[in-house]
C-alpha cells in the first residue's frame, strides 16, 4: 500500500478524528488468509539473546471482517502500539523493534479495519467497533492482561473506551497527543465539525482512496458521538502518561492550542498516577519527529508497572 504524503496524511488524520486541526491565516487547516502468517519486514535485537526478532502477521477475525496484527514475542508482557486516524501499523516502524528488544515484552502492532492489510467495513467509523477490533484481535493472540497501551491521536478515543470498559486488561498507558475527552466541548465541537466540512468535500469527490473513505466515514455522526465521548472517565486503577507535542495539532491557533493543553492538564490532575510529558518543538507527529521521546515514555511507564 502506498503511504500517503506527509502534508496530506496529517490532513487526513487531523480531520479523520475532527480533532487535529491546525489554523493558519485565519483558517483551519488540517496540518492474505484468515488466521495465516507472515514475516514483518521489520527485524529487531531479542532482549538478551543479541538474535533477530521478527513481527508475525496475524490475520484475525471479528464479526465476519479480518485485521492484521503484527506480533513480536516476548515475554508475558504486552505493549500495544496503535496508530493515530489514517495511519497504520507501519508508523511504530523504528519504534517496536527497540521496544521490544529494551523490554523483552511482547509487542503488537495492528491495522484499524480500512487500513494496511484489514479489510474495509462500509459505513460510519465507529469507536465502540474500533474497540471491540482491538479487543478481538488480543484475545485471539492470547492477550488478557498486563498491557501497556500506547495510543496516538485519534487512538487516544480507543484507549479511553477500552480503558473505562475492561481497565483489568491495562497495566498503564501512555497517550501520545491524543484526543481526550476533556477537549471535546461543547464550544469545541462545532468549531471542528465546520472547519473540517472543506476536507470533507473534497473527499467526497474520491470517496474509494483509503484516506478519504476513513476521513468520511469519520466524519458522519461526529457531534454526536464526540458528545458522548467528552463524557468518558478514565480509570483510576490504570496509571496513564500524557505527552503533548510542543506545537500542538493548532500551531496556528493558540486559543485551540491552549484548549488542548488544557484538555490534556485537567485529564492528568484526575488521578495521583497521571504524568504529563510536553515534548518541546516537536508537531503532532510525535511517534516520527520524536520517537527517542516516545521510546523514554514507553519504557518509563512500562518499568514502573514491573
Amino acid at each position: 500500500m502506498s503511504r500517503t504524503p506527509r502534508k496530506r496524511r496529517s490532513t487526513y488524520r487531523a480531520l479523520s478524528s475532527l480533532a487535529v486541526l491546525t489554523l493558519a491565516a485565519g483558517a483551519v487547516t488540517a496540518c492474505s488468509d484468515s488466521n495465516s502468517s507472515s514475516s514483518h519486514s521489520t527485524p529487531s535485537a531479542s532482549a538478551g539473546t543479541g538474535k533477530a526478532a521478527e513481527a508475525t502477521l496475524r490475520m484475525v477475525d471479528n464479526g465476519g471482517h479480518r485485521l492484521a496484527f503484527y506480533v513480536m514475542r516476548g515475554n508475558g508482557s504486552t505493549i500495544v502500539l496503535d496508530s493515530g486516524g489514517g495511519e497504520y501499523s507501519s508508523q511504530w516502524k523504528d519504534i517496536a523493534p527497540k521496544l521490544h528488544a529494551a523490554t523483552g515484552a511482547t509487542v503488537i502492532t495492528y491495522d484499524r479495519a480500512g487500513l494496511g492489510k484489514s479489510d474495509v467495513v462500509p459505513g460510519p467509523w465507529k469507536v465502540e467497533s474500533a474497540v471491540s477490533d482491538l479487543e478481538a484481535g488480543l484475545r485471539q493472540l492470547g492477550v488478557t492482561n498486563d498491557v501497556t497501551l500506547v495510543a496516538h491521536s485519534q487512538a487516544g478515543e480507543i484507549a479511553n473506551y477500552l480503558a473505562k470498559g475492561n481497565p483489568k486488561l491495562l497495566s498503564g498507558a501512555v497517550l501520545v497527543d491524543a484526543n481526550l475527552p476533556q477537549f471535546f466541548t461543547d464550544e469545541e465541537i462545532p468549531r471542528l465539525v465546520a472547519a473540517s466540512q472543506p476536507a470533507i468535500d473534497a473527499a467526497k469527490k474520491d470517496p474509494e482512496k483509503p484516506a478519504n473513505r476513513q476521513l468520511i466515514s469519520t466524519a458522519e455522526g461526529f457531534a454526536p458521538a464526540h458528545q458522548a465521548f467528552h463524557k468518558v472517565t478514565w480509570p483510576d486503577s490504570v496509571p496513564a502518561t500524557v505527552m503533548v507535542s510542543g506545537k500542538t495539532p493548532f500551531d496556528g491557533s493558540p486559543e485551540d492550542a491552549q484548549r488542548w493543553r488544557d484538555a490534556a492538564a485537567s485529564f492528568v490532575q484526575e488521578a495521583p498516577n497521571r504524568a504529563l510529558v510536553t515534548v518541546k518543538g516537536a508537531s503532532h507527529e510525535v511517534p516520527t519527529e520524536r520517537p527517542d521521546a516516545v521510546l523514554k515514555a514507553i519504557e518509563a511507564m512500562f518499568a514502573a508497572q514491573h
